[in-house]
């Protein structure tokens, strides 16, 4: 005859059912969230970053890079304010050749490097300093219309520089030449002959000409 015993030794359905219940509960909350740290693990994805101390050494040589370049450029500014600021200008004195190399009129082959021109007429040789005596412009030669024009407010010469039109108060400079030893002109144009309005010319002093 069963007893008491044997009827409670038979498991209940209900306690099965919420032992299941609670297996599959306990499942579900286990499933890490996604976006989180442990759903990360899961996947396979290394969660662990760059170390602090790497981050740090290169935050540090990014600084050091911007803190020496800083003062280098400094240092090279430094350095400049005590070097010489010189213009590099061509040379006052110079050669053009012998007097034969130059024929009747105006040659203007040294205009863009040495700023004259070259005048020679049947009885000498002379060179006009290419400034314009109104401004400091300098002027064009115009072979065609044999006149010197300034482009900067129409000041004209004739072709041995004696000013007759524009604003221009007297006729150009002219430097000083000389023969050198060995025949060829010399020209120096930091010493010019000038025809001051209203005074004498300069024009015919020694060194303003050759004579040929």
């Amino acid at each position: 005859m069963a007893g008491p015993e044997t009827l409670s030794d038979k498991p209940k359905p209900d306690a099965a059912k919420t032992s299941a219940n609670a297996d599959a509960a306990a499942k579900y909350v286990g499933t890490p969230a996604v976006g989180t740290s442990k759903a990360v693990a899961a996947a396979g994805v290394a969660t662990v970053g760059p170390k602090n101390e790497q981050v740090n050494n290169r935050r540090r040589r990014l600084v050091w890079c911007a803190v020496s370049g800083f003062l280098a450029a400094w240092f090279i500014a430094f350095l400049r304010f005590f070097l010489p600021r010189t213009l590099f200008e061509p040379p006052t004195v110079f050669k053009i050749g012998y007097p034969s190399d130059y024929a009747l009129g105006v040659d203007a082959k040294w205009q863009q490097k040495y700023r004259i021109w070259v005048d020679r007429t049947p009885d000498r040789v002379f060179v006009i300093y290419a400034r314009c005596t109104h401004l400091g412009c300098t002027p064009d030669w115009k072979s065609s219309e044999n006149k010197f024009k300034c482009p900067c407010h129409g000041s004209g010469y004739d072709s041995e520089g004696v000013n007759f039109e524009g604003p221009a108060p007297r006729p150009m400079d002219r430097a000083h030449v000389e023969l050198a030893p060995d025949g060829q002109i010399v020209v120096d144009t930091s010493r010019l002959y000038q025809w001051p309005k209203g005074q004498p010319s300069h024009f015919s002093d020694p060194g303003s000409f050759l004579q040929v």
